[in-house]
């Protein structure tokens, strides 16, 4: 086992053991309501365990970031696509160049 994994196993269990505490501490169900106007008859509502709140904020969060970072480095990645097609371009250039050079090198060579 590498260092890396030691040290996942190191902080993964503490935070398994939390997480796992507070979803069986909340279990209460809660009421969470979409509607800002009406507060006593809201037109959207759903009830779910306090825990599974928690743990959908969380996964939404994760998402959110995933999605942030992905856009943030769209530039960078079309660099990198812009770059590969150039260099697969230079390739192809040369080696039609050295073929070309092969070709008439013959008539090149002084007798």
């Amino acid at each position: 086992m590498t260092l890396k994994g030691i040290f996942n196993w190191i902080v993964g269990i503490p935070i398994a053991v939390v997480g796992i505490g507070f979803a069986v501490a909340n279990r209460q169900w809660v009421t969470i309501s979409f509607d800002p106007i009406n507060r006593v008859h809201p037109f959207a509502t759903v009830d779910m365990p306090l825990w599974a709140l928690f743990f959908c904020g969380v996964f939404i969060g994760i998402f959110a970031g995933w999605y942030v970072a992905w856009r943030g480095n769209a530039k960078y990645r079309r660099a990198t696509r812009e770059a590969k097609i150039e260099m697969i371009r230079a390739q192809q250039q040369h080696e039609r160049d050295k073929r070309e050079l092969q070709a008439h090198a013959p008539a090149l060579r002084p007798d």
